[in-house]
C-alpha cells in the first residue's frame, strides 16, 4: 500500500507543488508578503499599499498609491447589465454565490484580451484592479436591492476598499477606528501561499484560461467551511452562548461529543497562527468601542483557553475575525465575501506569477481500485 493510501499525505499536506516569490508561511519563515513582515504591514500600511505590493511586486510611493487608489475608485462602477443580473439573483442566495456569479458576469461583459500563442496578457493588471474595486459594489448592490429596493450609488468620499464597504453597508460615514480595523483585517487575509483557493486559481491559470475564470473558481473553493467559510461558522458558534459559564459548559460538551470546533488549528502552522494576535487585539478594541453586551470577546477567550488546554489547538485568523466583524455591524453571511475583497489581491498575484512561467498543473494519483476485472456483457449481468 502506498503512502497516499495510508493517508500520510492526504490532501497534499507537506507536498511542494511549485515555486513562488509572493509569500512565506510556516515555521522558520513567519508570514511575509514579498519579504515584508505581516506585523509591520498590519501596523503601518493601508490595505491598498499591500494590494499594490502583491500585484506589482513593490510598495508604492505616495504618488503611486494615490494613482492606484484613483483607479480602484473608478473601478467601483457597476455596468447596467451587471445591475440587471444582480437584480435577478434571489434574495435567499448565499452572498458567496452572488460574488461568484458577479465575477463570472463581469467576465462576459469585459472579456480579457488573451494572446495565448504569444503568452501575452495585456489586460491582466487592469482586470485585477477592476475586480478589487467592483467586488464591494457587487455585494452591496444585491444587498440594498433586496433589503429596500434601492440601487446602490457607488459615489463615495471613502478612498479605501474597507471604508467604502462600511459606508455603503451602513449608509453613513464609518468610524475611523472601523476603517483602520478593516485595513488590518484585509491585510491579514490578503495572501497565504498555496492555500486551497489560491492553488485553485493557479490550476485554472495554468490551462491559460482567463483571469475571471481563475478568480471565479477560487471563490468557489473559498466558499467551503473548511476554508473561508470558517469565520461564519465561528460566529455561529459564539452566538450559541450567552455567558462565559454557558460557553465553558457548552464547549466541553461539544468536545465530549467529538464535535468540530471551527476557527481552531491550521494545516500549516504548528504552535500558533501569527495573524491571530493582531486580529484578537482588534476584536478587543472594537468590542470596547461598541459595548460588548453579548460578551463575545470574553466568551471567545474562554473557548480559546479550553481548546488549548484540552486539544492544544490555537485560534486561527477566522476565530477572532468573526467577533471583530460583528462589532462593526457586518452580517455574518458577509464575512467570507470580505475575505474575497482581500484575498483577490493574493489570487491575482499568483495568477500573474503562474502565467509568467507557466506549466500545466497535472498531478498524478495513486490508484486504489480493483484490478484485472473481466468485462461481462450486459445480457449476462
Amino acid at each position: 500500500m502506498g503512502e497516499a493510501a495510508k493517508g500520510k499525505i492526504g490532501g497534499l499536506a507537506g507536498v511542494i507543488a511549485g515555486k513562488s516569490a509572493i509569500c512565506t508561511v510556516g515555521t522558520g519563515h513567519g508570514l511575509n508578503y514579498r519579504g515584508y513582515d505581516i506585523y509591520d504591514l498590519a501596523k503601518y500600511a493601508e490595505f491598498e499599499e499591500v494590494a499594490y505590493l502583491l500585484l506589482k511586486g513593490a510598495l508604492p510611493t505616495k504618488a503611486e498609491l494615490a494613482d492606484f487608489k484613483a483607479e480602484l475608485i473608478k473601478a467601483r462602477a457597476l455596468p447596467k447589465e451587471m445591475r440587471e443580473a444582480l437584480k435577478l439573483l434571489p434574495k435567499d442566495a448565499h452572498p458567496m454565490d452572488v460574488m461568484r456569479t458577479g465575477c463570472s458576469v463581469l467576465g462576459c461583459l469585459e472579456q480579457e484580451n488573451l494572446s495565448v500563442a504569444k503568452m501575452s496578457f495585456p489586460d491582466q493588471l487592469k482586470i485585477g484592479i477592476r475586480l478589487l474595486g467592483i467586488f464591494p459594489s457587487i455585494l452591496l448592490f444585491w444587498h440594498h436591492w433586496h433589503k429596500s429596493g434601492t440601487e446602490l450609488n457607488t459615489e463615495s468620499k471613502q478612498d479605501s476598499i474597507g471604508g467604502y464597504f462600511l459606508e455603503k453597508l451602513h449608509n453613513k460615514e464609518p468610524k475611523e477606528l472601523w476603517v483602520k480595523a478593516m485595513h488590518v483585517s484585509l491585510i491579514l487575509y490578503a495572501e497565504h501561499e498555496f492555500n486551497a483557493s489560491t492553488f485553485t486559481a493557479r490550476v485554472v491559470s495554468a490551462t491559460l484560461s482567463d483571469v475571471y475564470s481563475a478568480i471565479t473558481a477560487a471563490i468557489g473553493a473559498l466558499r467551503g467551511p473548511l476554508h473561508g467559510g470558517a469565520n461564519e461558522a465561528a460566529m455561529e458558534l459564539l452566538e450559541e452562548f450567552k455567558s462565559v459559564e454557558e460557553a465553558t459548559k457548552g464547549i466541553y460538551e461539544k468536545l465530549a461529543n467529538k464535535a468540530k470546533i471551527m476557527g481552531f488549528g491550521h494545516r500549516v502552522y504548528v504552535k500558533a497562527d501569527p495573524r491571530n494576535v493582531v486580529i484578537k487585539e482588534w476584536s478587543k478594541k472594537l468590542g470596547d468601542d461598541v459595548g460588548d453586551i453579548k460578551l463575545l470577546y470574553p466568551i471567545s477567550e474562554a473557548i480559546e483557553k479550553i481548546m488549548w488546554d484540552e486539544k492544544k489547538l490555537f485560534p486561527n485568523l477566522d476565530f477572532y475575525s468573526a467577533s471583530a466583524y460583528h462589532f462593526m455591524g457586518i452580517p455574518t453571511s458577509y464575512f467570507t465575501p470580505i475575505f474575497i475583497m482581500s484575498r483577490t489581491s493574493g489570487w491575482l498575484a499568483h495568477v500573474y506569477e503562474q502565467r509568467a512561467d507557466n506549466k500545466l498543473i497535472r498531478p498524478s494519483s495513486e490508484y486504489t481500485g480493483p484490478e484485472n476485472r473481466a468485462y461481462v456483457k450486459i445480457e449476462n449481468r
